[in-house]
């Protein structure tokens, strides 16, 4: 039996002789509780487990029960413990409402969440609304998180939200309760299931970031024992040459968070319709200067080419997280040993 440790949580033997204890029914509602990790800890653990013996049971669930009552523990109450509660047996637009009934004065929960919500992201979903609608949304978060949200607003609209703020009456009840509804239904169900990311996609960011020996080489490892998983991480690469297909104000905002000298290095491995692109938006000067400090590399490393370009991609992303440029995916070729 694997040590008990100072933890809070039991280790995966533990844990695993506890699910198996309480049975199917109640074993299957904690596991709706835990990160898919968890789960895959304790099921291993579960399935190698064989017969336990009745003292190591015993002690198990003695320990459990101690650190469950005990006077120093005990348990803890509280709005997400409910909420959770809940759900095992209500269906969830109920206790959505439940809850906001039992919390008080309707929107409150809703901005307690929208509090939560990075500026850059709720920014980007407000800018498509009307300003009247964003008005009563910035007036009702805290201020510090509304001018942030503002300051990324062209400034024509956020002085068009500014007007409205100021001369802004009390909000009828009505229109608040609509207001949350939609924003619950459109925004914070999107968010939340952006966040559930694809496994696929995580895999892809993750083959993004090898060099191209690497990214070749787990990528055919991968094809021979399951094709299919190899071609969907290829269809969401990433790639350099993929930024081609953003228009000219995505690639003039890459430039802006680019070091000169990583585009250099990155544009040496690139293809030749890419590289005039990113030389036609720059300055006459600014692309001069920049094919004669390429021509002073001499030949460079694939890795070092690779290096760059993987910055700059990550700059990219970060742009597209933002909704400042938008790209597509394709598929990246390999390399040579060096690139002159």
């Amino acid at each position: 039996m694997a040590e008990s440790g100072t933890k809070a949580t039991p280790g995966p033997r533990k844990a695993a002789i506890l699910m198996l204890a309480i049975g199917e029914a109640q074993a299957g509602k904690v596991f709706e509780e835990m990160d898919d990790y968890e789960i895959r800890d304790i099921s291993r653990e579960m399935a190698n487990l064989g017969r336990v013996r009745g003292e190591e049971m015993e002690s198990t669930l003695t320990e459990f029960t101690t650190k469950l009552g005990g006077t120093s523990g005990g348990v803890k109450g509280g709005w997400d413990t409910t909420e959770r509660y809940l759900k095992s047996f209500m269906k969830e637009d109920r206790v959505a409402d439940l809850m906001e009934e039992m919390r008080g004065p309707a929107g409150r929960t809703m901005w307690e969440k929208l509090a939560n919500v990075d500026e850059d992201i709720l920014a980007t979903y407000l800018q498509n609304e009307y300003p009247q609608t964003v008005a009563v949304i910035l007036s009702r978060i805290r201020p510090s998180q509304a001018a942030k949200v503002l300051t990324h607003f062209p400034e024509d609209f956020a002085l068009q939200i500014i007007e409205r703020i100021l001369v802004m009456d009390n909000v009828p009840r009505e229109v608040l309760m609509t207001l949350e509804e939609s924003l619950r239904n459109e925004f914070m169900r999107n968010l939340v299931a952006k966040k559930a990311r694809d496994t696929h996609e995580v895999m892809a960011e993750v083959f993004n970031n090898f060099d191209r020996a690497n990214e070749s080489k787990f990528l055919e490892l991968l094809e021979k024992r399951n094709a299919d998983d190899a071609e969907r991480i290829r269809s969401l690469m990433f790639t350099f040459e993929d930024i081609n297909k953003t228009d000219e104000k995505g690639l003039q905002a890459i430039l802006r968070d680019v070091e000169k000298d990583v585009l250099g290095l990155a544009l040496k491995g690139a293809g030749e319709e890419l590289r005039e692109r990113f030389l036609a938006n720059m300055s006459e000067r600014a692309s001069k200067m920049l094919l004669e400090d390429m021509e002073n590399l001499g030949p460079v490393k694939v890795k070092d080419v690779d290096e760059a370009q993987t910055k700059i991609v990550n700059v990219a992303k970060e742009l597209a997280d933002k909704g400042e440029i938008i790209f597509a995916s394709s598929d990246e070729g390999g390399g040579d040993e060096f690139i002159t």
